[in-house]
């Protein structure tokens, strides 16, 4: 008796290399494409533009796109413009840093990143310029970057923070500190630590002169309350102040020490003004 044939019969094996081929290519069609690799370029290799004129009047727009990797391109060519058509970009800076601040906000951190390297650039060419702008662009700014410097990815911290001591070398410290004053008292411990360490920094450019200016009893009582904050960062900060208004504020006196106890007794609560003497107490 014939045996019929098995029509359910298994695919011959080069029947089924095709089928497999199949589906692989079914799966990798259905996986989404890879995220493009961000060239982080420092600021000593960005060329010129090579039509600055042209190129000026798209920037904003170009900064703005819904396509994060022609804004991180865009970020590039206004670092290029800071460094060498500051002419061309300062008219619409404002606009810029604006843009900066809201690619900053982006949870893409190459983008956060190159915009973060940006403020850095502007910071160095234009300085105190920026604290003429008339939209809280520079406020948004400084607030971003003390929120960077503060969060949990380490690359996009670090540039935050080379960021913020770009901000101190390029900018006087007296308008400065009053930016910055508002920080110490900020909700997030991060950022209190954050704005101490930037004022520290802006402090140790000071004299006595501009202390006084800016308020020598404030200053010592913004250093106090730093003193008990909850991060040790913050508290080292605190101690840098106050070593820096120590030796400014004794640079002329014979009894530094003595001179030093009578000015925080007279300025500070008992508690606090014996914990800036000890401080100083070494000197």
């Amino acid at each position: 008796m014939a045996l019929k044939p098995i029509d359910n019969a298994l695919p011959l094996p080069q029947e089924a290399i095709i089928l497999g081929v199949n589906e692989e290519n079914k799966t990798a069609a259905s996986l989404p494409p890879a995220d493009p690799i961000i060239d982080y370029i420092s600021s000593g290799n960005l060329e010129p533009i090579s039509d600055p004129e042209s190129k000026i009047h798209g920037l904003v727009e170009e900064l703005d796109s819904k396509d994060w990797t022609k804004v991180c391109e865009s970020l590039n060519d206004a670092r290029r413009f800071a460094l060498y058509h500051s002419l061309l970009l300062f008219p619409i800076l404002e606009k810029v840093v604006l843009v900066v601040v809201k690619a900053m906000k982006n949870p893409r951190s190459a983008l956060c990143k190159t915009s973060i390297m940006a403020s850095s650039d502007i910071f160095k060419v234009f300085g105190d310029q920026l604290l003429d702008s008339t939209n809280d662009a520079f406020d948004n700014l400084l607030l971003q970057l003390l929120l960077k410097a503060s969060q949990d990815k380490r690359f996009v911290c670090e540039e935050a923070d080379r960021a913020l001591n770009a901000m101190v070398k390029s900018m006087t410290p007296l308008p400065l500190l009053n930016k910055l004053r508002p920080y110490v008292s900020h909700s997030n411990p991060r950022v209190r630590a954050k704005a101490a360490i930037t004022i520290s920094n802006s402090v140790s450019k000071m004299g006595l002169e501009g202390m006084n200016e800016f308020g020598l009893v404030l200053l010592v009582q913004m250093a106090a309350d730093l003193l008990n904050d909850r991060l040790p960062e913050a508290r080292e900060a605190a101690r840098n102040i106050v070593t820096c208004i120590y030796e400014a504020y004794t640079r002329n006196e014979e009894q530094k020490q003595e001179s030093w106890q009578n000015f925080c007794q007279s300025s500070l609560p008992p508690i606090h003004a014996q914990s800036m003497v000890k401080i100083t107490s070494s000197q």
